[in-house]
């Protein structure tokens, strides 16, 4: 993997935890010669995981809609900054710029983008690896839903199966590394059937 996108809160939480993880993933990119690709703010967790990257002189590309500079605040000292009209461009050009998704802690707006990867991937639009770092069991109430998404019929195993999660870094980057998308379903058509 060249490059990784990295969804996160703009804010801390309440935990140290947290940000020391965001840090901790930034600096193993940079030390594995991965391109951090993230939003491009200097808040919170988003960040946090840039100054780990930078700490050991990675490559950072930030994505940072027009209107949000004001109140994410864009980061001064990335390696690149790229501003785009709306949130549905920032999404786009950070699956653009990416080979795999990390999601760390976030509110809703971390989710949406986890959710439509995600649904990219189940519709076979990308066969990129996405990867929840579930650190100190942030994501355990999510992992349950998707799997009782699967218990109510809502889900396939093999889509839950997509999401691949792990609260070590390394480990979860090892994953990612060896992960195979699986064969995407085929809309049948009525003559088809």
């Amino acid at each position: 993997m060249k490059s990784i996108t990295v969804f996160c809160g703009s804010s801390f939480g309440t935990d140290k935890i947290y940000e020391e993880q965001a840090f901790l993933l930034g600096q193993t990119l940079a030390k594995q010669n991965i391109q951090l690709v993230y939003g491009g703010s200097e808040t919170g967790l988003m960040g946090t995981v840039a100054n780990g990257a930078l700490s050991e002189n990675g490559t950072v590309t930030g994505v940072l809609p027009q209107f949000l500079q004001t109140k994410e605040i864009a980061h001064k000292n990335l390696t690149e900054l790229i501003i785009v009209e709306t949130m549905h461009e920032r999404k786009t050009k950070m699956n653009d710029l990416c080979d795999g998704v990390i999601v760390l802690p976030g509110g809703y707006g971390t989710l949406e983008e986890f959710f439509e990867m995600i649904t990219w991937a189940q519709l076979g639009l990308h066969k990129k690896p996405i990867g929840i770092l579930n650190t100190d069991g942030f994501y355990d109430d999510l992992i349950q839903l998707i799997q009782t998404m699967v218990d109510k019929g809502f889900l396939k195993q093999i889509n839950k199966d997509m999401v691949l999660i792990n609260k070590n870094i390394d480990d979860l980057l090892d994953q990612m590394r060896n992960y195979e998308a699986p064969t995407v379903w085929k809309v049948i058509s009525k003559d088809e059937v």
